[in-house]
C-alpha cells in the first residue's frame, strides 16, 4: 500500500563537496521510490554554497551515480524545471529575501560581533565549563546603532532570534515527538557576513518554495531540527513530513563510518562510494536492494527486490530508526542473486568490459555461449575475467598445480592425460553427450575417480583448478584447441613427470 494518499514532492539535495556514497544513495532511493509510488516528482537539488569545500568532478559523479542505479529525476540543477535555479548558489537573492523577512518580523537579528568577541566568548564559557552558544549581545541593539553600523560598513551575519521560554516540539515519522526546552537551543546563524544563506535558511526556503511534502535525511540533522521546525513556524508555514534516517555503522557494528573506515576498506576491494562499485563488478540492481535493507524492510522473510518491486512495497511505516551496519557479505549475496536473474544474453552483454579490461579480445557469439555456465558460479561482474579468461586466449600454459589433481602424481597425472587425448582424438567431439562417459569408462578402467581424470582435462583446457563445468567449457573452446591444450599438457607433466622421479 502506498505511504501516501496525494502525490509526494521529495528532494535529494547532495553538496558537491565529496563522493556520493551509500548512504547519500540511500537517501536518494528511498526519495524516488516514494516519488514513484504515489505519481509525485522527485527533484535533485545541490547545496553548493561551501565553495571552500567543493570538489570539482562531484556534480558529474552525483548525475553518473544516480543515474547507473536507475534512479531518474523529474526536476534538477542539470535539467531544470519550474521551480528553477536548482542550486543554492544560484539562489542568494531568494535567501536573503526571505532573511529580511525575517528580521522585519523579529525572528532574526543582525550580528555585527568580531571573530575575535566570539572567540573569547567560547574560552569564557569554556572556562565555566558551560555549553557554547551565542550570548545575545547584538539582539538588543536599538535601529539608530544597527543604522550607525551599516553606515560605517561593518560586516554582520544574520542569527534567528530564539524563543528564551518555553519548549518547541518537532515531530519525526521514525522517531515521533521530539521535544526541546528553547533555552537550550542557540541563536543560531542563517546567513553568513558574504551574504551566502547557510543549510538552517537555505533548505527551508527551498523545501517551501519548491512544495517539498517530505523530508529525507539523515539522523545529524536531528541536533538542529527544532530549529527547522521554529522557522517553519516563523513563516507560518506547514511543514513537510520529516524523516530523520538511520545512521550507517562500520562493518564491525562499532561506530559510525569513517573516512579512515572507508580507505582501509578500499585496500580490501571494498567500497562504499556508488562509482566504485560499479568497477568493482557490482550491479546497480544488487546496489539499490542491498542499501534498500538497510533502514527499511517489507517483512521478515523476503530479501529480493527489483526496483519495481520496491516502488510497490516502500513504506515509510516500515523504516527503522535503529542504525544499520554495512554487511559486505550480504552485498555480495545479493549481488549474485541479481547475476543469476539477468538474462544470460544480458550478463554476457555486462561482462563484456571488465574481461576487455583485462585485456582479453572478446565477441559477442562466444560471450552469449559463456554467460549460462559462469552465471551460477560468480559472485561480481569482474569474476568474469577470472572464470572465464581462458576461453579467449589463444594459448593456455597450465602450471603443474593445475594439472595434477589431489591424492595423484606427476606421473599418474602424465598417464591419465595421454589417454584421455588418445581417446578424444577418436572422437567426433569433446562435448558433454560425445565425451564424458567415454571419459568416465576411461577412469574406471585406470583405476582413478572421474574427478581425477576430469581434474587433469579442467587443468589443461583452462589452466585453472576451478572453472565452469568441464564439458561445456569443451565444447565452447572447440575440439582443435582442446587437443592443442591438452598435447601441451602432455609435454608439461612429462618433463615434470621426470623431474619429479629424478628427486625421489
Amino acid at each position: 500500500m502506498p505511504s501516501s494518499p496525494s502525490p509526494a514532492r521529495v528532494r535529494f539535495a547532495p553538496s558537491p563537496t565529496g563522493r556520493l556514497h551509500i548512504g547519500g544513495a540511500r537517501t536518494a532511493l528511498y526519495n524516488y521510490l516514494l516519488a514513484r509510488q504515489t505519481g509525485g516528482q522527485f527533484i535533485l537539488r545541490l547545496e553548493d554554497t561551501d565553495r571552500k569545500r567543493y570538489q570539482p568532478g562531484s556534480e558529474q559523479e552525483i548525475i553518473d551515480g544516480l543515474h547507473w542505479l536507475g534512479l531518474e529525476w523529474d526536476e534538477g540543477f542539470d535539467i531544470g524545471g519550474p521551480h528553477a535555479p536548482y542550486r543554492q548558489s544560484e539562489r542568494k537573492a531568494i535567501y536573503l529575501e526571505y532573511a529580511q523577512k525575517l528580521i522585519d518580523s523579529g525572528h532574526a537579528y543582525r550580528c555585527f560581533c568580531t571573530p575575535k568577541r566570539l572567540e573569547a566568548l567560547r574560552q569564557q564559557q569554556h572556562k565555566r565549563k558551560q555549553q557554547p552558544r551565542y550570548d545575545g549581545h547584538c539582539r538588543t541593539l536599538t535601529q539608530a546603532e544597527i543604522r550607525q553600523k551599516l553606515d560605517a560598513g561593518q560586516p554582520y551575519v544574520v542569527r534567528f532570534a530564539m524563543p528564551r521560554e518555553g519548549s518547541i516540539t518537532a515531530h519525526d515519522r521514525l522517531r515521533g515527538d521530539i521535544t526541546v526546552q528553547n533555552s537550550q537551543l542557540d541563536d543560531y546563524i542563517l546567513v553568513k557576513s558574504d551574504g551566502l544563506a547557510l543549510y538552517h535558511l537555505a533548505a527551508m526556503v527551498d523545501d517551501h518554495l519548491m512544495g517539498i511534502t517530505h523530508v529525507f535525511r539523515g539522523e545529524e540533522w536531528l541536533a538542529t531540527f527544532p530549529l527547522h521546525v521554529h522557522i517553519y513556524n516563523a513563516f507560518g508555514w506547514q511543514q513537510p513530513e520529516w524523516v530523520h534516517l538511520s545512521v550507517f555503522l562500520k562493518p564491525s557494528g562499532k561506530g559510525k563510518m569513517s573516512k579512515r573506515e572507508s580507505a582501509q576498506m578500499a585496500k580490501g576491494g571494498q567500497s562504499i562510494f556508488v562509482t566504485d562499485l560499479e568497477a568493482l563488478g557490482y550491479l546497480p540492481e544488487a546496489v539499490v536492494n542491498w542499501i534498500a535493507l538497510m533502514g527499511w524492510s517489507y517483512d521478515d522473510k523476503t530479501e529480493f527486490f527489483t526496483l519495481d518491486d520496491l516502488i510497490e512495497k516502500f513504506s515509510l511505516d516500515k523504516l527503522n530508526p535503529s542504525p544499520a551496519a554495512i554487511n559486505f557479505t550480504k552485498f555480495d549475496h545479493f549481488n549474485g542473486l541479481h547475476i543469476r536473474h539477468l538474462h544470460p544474453d544480458e550478463l554476457a552483454r555486462r561482462v563484456k568490459p571488465f574481461l576487455e579490461q583485462a585485456g582479453y579480445q572478446t565477441d559477442d557469439e562466444t560471450l552469449k555461449k559463456i554467460a549460462p555456465i559462469i552465471q551460477p558460479r560468480i559472485k561480481t561482474l569482474d569474476d568474469a575475467a577470472v572464470m572465464a579468461g581462458f576461453f579467449f586466449r589463444e594459448q593456455v600454459v597450465p602450471t603443474l598445480d593445475a594439472l595434477v589433481p589431489r591424492k595423484t602424481t606427476p606421473q599418474q597425472a602424465l598417464a591419465i592425460a595421454r589417454r584421455a587425448l588418445a581417446l578424444l582424438e577418436t572422437l567426433p567431439g569433446v562435448d558433454h553427450a560425445t565425451a564424458e562417459q567415454p571419459l568416465r569408462a576411461l577412469a574406471e578402467e585406470m583405476g582413478f575417480s572421474a574427478g581425477q581424470v576430469f581434474g587433469v582435462l579442467r587443468g589443461a583446457v583452462t589452466g585453472q583448478r576451478v572453472s565452469p563445468p568441464l564439458f561445456e567449457s569443451m565444447a565452447i573452446v572447440g575440439r582443435e584447441k582442446v587437443l592443442e591444450r591438452l598435447r601441451q599438457a602432455v609435454r608439461i607433466l612429462a618433463e615434470n613427470a621426470q623431474n619429479f622421479a629424478a628427486s625421489r
